[in-house]
């Protein structure tokens, strides 16, 4: 351990070699967070803690894949296996699959995506006879979201008349029956949302002492990354776990909180020492990533902040070149500007695309650098757009392996009942919807009792719902005993998926069919990769537990082909570019 202590600076080896008690790390840009971080957990391990006892809360699962292999690296892959790192959401869903059924949910309860949730929602508002164009569903959903973030579930909406108000006042005073609609209709379903993840995690904390008593125990030494991230419900989950032992280390940046948007609160960075007043402060001001120039003009800005906390970020880097400062009339100037000036410095200097990168606000703004670069022949790659996993040959797969695991998910079964064709039409559904809302039962559920209630389903139509939901029972059986591999293989062409998109040889019907192969190989890779390691989960559950949480960042694809990098501003944290333009500077667009 002491060679790999000998790469530190001064500063992050106290950050890493203190361990006892609260300690927050503030960590400027480029300072080496991530080496502390990663020093921090392998010099614990070094020192006798067992790794069953170290909680690593990171701000993607691939920066938490990365840490554990260089943990590996330092003291041994074995070690280094047992650490549960990850997300806030990954980590939770691990909490909520182990201890779900006290809050009545199925331990294979369904992770509803965005999408899943808008869908609901959407429903909702159309049952209830509510303007769309007044109550729009990506509207209501942000709110909901904004509420469970706040720990307020519907019970605590209607006793709160301030939000009430705030909601007539903005035209939505029926928000509050959506939410608690789409909140019974969610667990009628088994599944939850992302913010489910952590509300209810905060749910079981708070309402079962034994459970939280047993995670405390267990999570001696607590390491949170992107402290100045996190919300409400975030902080109450980790202050609520640290109470016991009180080990717990943040790494942050007040200056760097950029996600309030979100339900970020950079109170909870800049209160930590009232929370813990022994805290133990560390500064990593050291800038190892950024010319002198760029760190003097990042200074100078947030310089202008009221609250924060003080530091003097710098850098022994060359002073490097200036920062340009270009106008445009417009945005298709400024597209064929930028379009240009990459063209220019990649012959001039060498460059290759993926040396740069394009910075916005929005993702909307990306449409006159993608014109531009398409008339100059520059490839480019657009991130934080349509991931893998949302394409829909690849969400009509996932639905059936949903519905094999938790039968109740309303979206996955009204997504796959009649995909590919099997007769039941639109007809049918709404009937069966309707006996389900007045039954109170689920839409399986219905299923599986039709020959017991009155419907109005035929009886042809009641016995291609029966097949269906036979058809899907045996897979569930066999799910006990195949790998994910070989169940997803099986169930893609029983179903006959794999029959149809082989039939359509449209160019969109052969990439439809190629994804889904894509999707097979990645599946059989996982599958082989968890058969390898001690306490693997190769089942089809283990997969869909996985792969529920990917982020648009733990998505990326890569065919190895230089590009010019295209992406918000909050997407690129913590990436380098030699070569980077940031756009839309403008009043009103970039704050």
């Amino acid at each position: 351990m002491a060679q790999f202590l000998n790469q530190l600076n001064d500063a992050q080896r106290k950050a890493v070699e203190h361990t006892r008690g609260p300690v927050m790390v503030i960590a400027g840009a480029g300072s080496g967070k991530t080496r502390v971080l990663t020093y921090r957990v392998a010099y614990l391990l070094s020192k006798g803690v067992d790794a069953f006892n170290i909680l690593s809360l990171t701000f993607t699962n691939k920066a938490a894949r990365e840490m554990k292999k260089r943990i590996g690296k330092i003291v041994g892959e074995s070690e280094a296996k047992n650490l549960w790192m990850g997300t806030f959401h990954s980590i939770f869903a691990r909490i909520l699959r182990l201890e779900a059924e006290r809050l009545g949910y199925p331990t294979n309860f369904t992770i509803y995506d965005t999408d899943d949730s808008k869908k609901v929602i959407s429903k909702i508002i159309k049952e209830k006879n509510l303007d769309k164009d007044i109550y729009k569903a990506k509207t209501v959903a942000a709110r909901i979201s904004s509420l469970k973030n706040n720990l307020i579930t519907p019970k605590a909406y209607f006793q709160n008349g301030e939000l009430q108000a705030q909601d007539s006042a903005t035209k939505l005073p029926m928000f509050g029956e959506i939410y608690q609609a789409y909140t019974e209709r969610c667990f009628r379903a088994g599944a939850m949302d992302f913010d489910d993840l952590l509300l209810k995690t905060n749910e079981l904390l708070y309402k079962f002492p034994e459970v939280l008593a047993k995670y405390q125990e267990r999570f001696q030494y607590i390491l949170v990354d992107e402290y100045q991230d996190t919300n409400h419900s975030q902080y109450l989950i980790v202050k609520a776990l640290a109470a016991k032992y009180e080990n717990i280390c943040i790494v942050g940046d007040d200056a760097q909180s950029i996600y309030a948007f979100r339900g970020a609160n950079i109170r909870n960075i800049l209160n930590f020492q009232k929370d813990y007043p022994d805290t133990r402060l560390f500064k990593l001001e050291q800038n190892y990533r950024s010319t002198k120039t760029i760190v003097q003009a990042a200074n100078s800005i947030i310089a202008k902040n009221k609250d924060q906390i003080k530091k003097n970020v710098w850098t022994d880097n060359e002073r490097g070149e200036k920062i340009v400062v270009h106008k445009s009339i417009s945005d298709s100037d400024e597209g064929n500007y930028v379009a240009t000036n990459v063209w220019q410095t990649a012959i001039n200097e060498g460059a290759t695309h993926d040396d740069f990168c394009i910075l916005y606000r929005t993702n909307a703004q990306s449409r006159s650098f993608e014109d531009a670069m398409r008339k100059k022949n520059i490839s480019y790659k657009i991130y934080g757009g349509l991931s893998f996993y949302q394409r829909k040959e690849i969400k009509d797969v996932l639905a059936y392996l949903r519905l094999v695991l938790n039968p109740n998910d309303e979206e996955a079964f009204r997504r796959v009942v009649n995909y590919p064709a099997r007769g039941i039409g639109g007809t049918t559904l709404a009937k069966l919807t309707l006996a389900a809302e007045q039954q109170k039962w689920s839409l399986w559920q219905t299923c599986e009792k039709l020959h017991t209630i009155p419907s109005g389903i035929g009886n042809a139509a009641v016995k291609k719902l029966v097949d269906f939901t036979t058809l899907i029972n045996s897979f569930a059986v066999l799910a006990k005993e195949y790998d994910a591999f070989d169940m997803v293989a099986h169930v893609a062409k029983s179903v006959g998926l794999i029959k149809v998109l082989g039939e359509d040889k449209t160019p969109e019907g052969v990439t439809r069919y190629e994804n889904v192969q894509e999707l097979l190989n990645g599946i059989k890779d996982f599958s082989e990769q968890q058969k390898e390691l001690d306490g693997g989960d190769p089942s089809l559950a283990g997969f869909m537990a996985d792969v529920a949480l990917l982020t648009d960042r733990d998505n990326e694809v890569d065919d190895g082909q230089p590009k010019v990098s295209m992406m918000t501003i909050h997407l690129a944290k913590g990436l380098e570019y030699p070569y980077v333009y940031i756009v839309g500077m403008e009043e009103n667009l970039f704050p």
